[in-house]
Formats: structure tokens, C-alpha cells, sequence
């Protein structure tokens, strides 16, 4: 049996008349918000939201102080629902993480048991949160996609923004699902890593810099994290009866766009919001994770592994556009 400390560390969040700050802090269990579970955190990562909540550039939280991270990864120590038992290792990604309640940048978090999933067979804890919510959020697209009647014989799949996070998962989860992928990315210099994870083509971003309502189809369908003209323009370009799902907007929230694409070729726009996603549906997209559609090439697009004392030097890369692939939060390892 674990027992659990007096105190331990944690990456903290707080808004208040001191200001606005991030660091690590020692805290104790009755600081963290409630729950079933209590885990040892063995892992997290650091995502797009994590850098904008870590640094205050984006209003993620909605009430301080909280733990930072949005993914977390470990084996239970605690638990007052018979469903999970100490030693089993669960992930929770989302589901209000540093935003409404206490996140994973701490050595223990404590959990709403109806958010755990239990690790699947075929997944580490550390590959889990290689994939955390960016691999959850592509594996998600792409269910949708599927559900919808996409299929590899529409045409190749697109992925903007595919150096990052997200875009890398993506690009290796729907080749490894049998589709062939065209990564969309402004980096000249992430050509071979894009190909080498599963792209069997790369173009720059002026592949979808049309403004016109329509083009030639040159997609089946695609993933886009950036929004704005380029999403745009892949609807544009989008083949008879594809699906384009829409995952983020790291250029812009704006979509200036047409209903052309949708009542000429009967193209479909899906919207993912991984965050909240129905507990069924949750499962289900692991379950795929842990087997047909496991990236094949997880420990290359991990190209940065952090402590939650280096967070603060993370942030600031990803938010300038600087990062490439996941970077994994060891915390306890295991």
C-alpha cells in the first residue's frame, strides 16, 4: 500500500491581487479539489492550453488557485469507488483538468472516478500521455471521420499544422488507419520528420491559401488545427462526400467560408471537442489508441521530456510557435 505524504510538490496557478503566477509549490492532498480517486502521478504533458494557462495568456482557468495540466497519468493509491482498487493504473485527459478542478502537474492528483479511464491493454502510462488529449484529439477526429462514411478510396487525408502536437499524432494515426496523409506545414525544415512518422507528402501552407468557395478536389478530407483561410480552403478542396473535421484554431477563430462545398459536393464539417467527451465515446477512442490505430513512431514524436521545474522554460516555445511533436511531463515515472 502507498502511503500518502504530509505534503508534496505541485505546479500551481493563481490569480489574485498579487497578480498573475505559475510555479511549483508544496502542497497538501486537502488543497486539491474533490474526488473519488486519489493517483501517484507518474506522467502529463504539456499542450497548447497548458502553455496558455501556465503563462496567463489565454483565459483557460475558471477559478484559482488551481494545479496546472490537463492530462495526467498513474496508479491509484486511494479510492472510494469500488471501480477502480489500489495499484491500477488509469488517464484522465480534459474533463475540466486545470481549468474547473485541480490538473496533473503534481505528484499526486485526486480525480473524479467517472473521468478515469483504465490504462488499456497495449498502452504504457509513459505512451499514454505521449498521446494525452493531442493524440486523443486526433484519434477522436478521425472516429468521427470513419462514423461518417470516410473512407481511404475518397483520397488523402490532410493535416494542417502538422509539426505540432495534434498535427504529428494525426499525421501517424490515420496512416497507420490506412489513409494516406498530406501534412500541411510552413516548417521547409520538418519535411523528413513529417514523411519519417508517416506523411506520404508534404506541402506548405500555400496549398490552401485559395480564397476562392471552390476548387478542385484535392483531399478526401482532412484534420485542421489552424482555422481561419486554410480551413477554408480545404472544404474548398474537398472531394464529393468527405469529411473535414475542425480541432483548433492556432491562427485564428474566424471562418469566412461559403456553403458551396457542403451543397455541391455534399462535404461534411465535424466539429471535435475533446474535453468533454462522453464516457463511452472516451473508451472507445482508447481502445482504438491501444491497438489498430497506436501511432507507430510515439518516441519520435516525443522530442522533449520535461520535470514540472522546467515547465516554465516550455511554455514560452510552444506559444512562439517553436515546438515540434509532445513534450511528456515526467513526474514519477512508471
Amino acid at each position: 500500500m502507498d502511503t500518502l505524504p504530509d505534503t508534496f510538490s505541485a505546479f500551481r496557478i493563481h490569480d489574485d491581487a498579487d497578480g498573475y503566477r505559475s510555479g511549483l509549490e508544496t502542497i497538501r492532498l486537502d488543497d486539491l479539489a474533490a474526488g473519488e480517486i486519489v493517483i501517484r502521478t507518474a506522467y502529463s504533458s504539456v499542450n497548447f492550453k497548458d502553455a496558455l494557462a501556465g503563462t496567463g495568456q489565454g483565459k483557460i482557468l475558471r477559478r484559482f488557485p488551481l494545479v496546472g495540466g490537463i492530462d495526467v497519468a498513474g496508479h491509484v493509491v486511494a479510492s472510494s469507488d469500488r471501480t477502480f482498487k489500489e495499484g491500477d493504473a488509469v488517464i484522465v485527459t480534459g474533463c475540466g483538468l486545470s481549468e474547473t478542478r485541480d490538473g496533473g502537474y503534481a505528484e499526486y492528483a485526486r480525480l473524479e472516478s467517472r473521468w478515469a479511464i483504465a490504462l488499456p491493454r497495449g498502452l504504457s502510462l509513459r505512451e499514454s500521455m505521449i498521446l494525452g488529449t493531442a493524440g486523443f484529439t486526433a484519434a477522436l477526429a478521425l472516429l468521427r471521420m470513419v462514423e461518417n462514411r470516410q473512407v481511404p478510396a475518397l483520397g488523402p487525408l490532410a493535416v494542417t499544422g502538422a509539426s505540432g502536437g495534434v498535427g504529428s499524432l494525426a499525421v501517424d494515426i490515420f496512416s497507420r488507419a490506412g489513409f494516406e496523409v498530406h501534412a500541411v506545414s510552413g516548417k521547409a525544415d520538418q519535411v523528413d520528420y513529417l514523411k519519417s512518422i508517416g506523411a506520404s507528402e508534404v506541402v506548405g501552407r500555400d496549398a490552401l491559401s485559395t480564397r476562392r468557395p471552390m476548387e478542385s478536389a484535392r483531399f478526401g478530407g482532412g484534420l485542421d488545427n489552424v482555422g481561419g483561410p486554410m480551413l477554408a480552403s480545404l472544404l474548398a478542396q474537398t472531394a464529393p462526400y468527405g469529411n473535414v473535421a475542425s480541432a483548433g484554431l492556432a491562427a485564428t477563430h474566424v471562418l469566412e467560408s461559403t456553403v458551396m462545398p457542403f451543397i455541391i459536393r455534399g462535404v461534411s464539417l465535424l466539429g471535435v471537442a475533446s474535453a468533454g467527451t462522453a464516457r463511452d465515446i472516451r473508451e472507445a477512442v482508447w481502445q482504438h489508441l491501444a491497438s489498430e490505430w497506436k501511432p507507430r513512431h510515439l518516441e519520435r514524436i516525443c522530442t522533449r521530456e520535461a520535470t514540472l521545474d522546467q515547465l516554465q522554460d516550455v511554455f514560452p516555445v510552444m506559444l512562439g510557435g517553436g515546438s515540434l511533436g509532445r513534450t511528456l511531463v515526467r513526474i514519477g515515472g512508471g
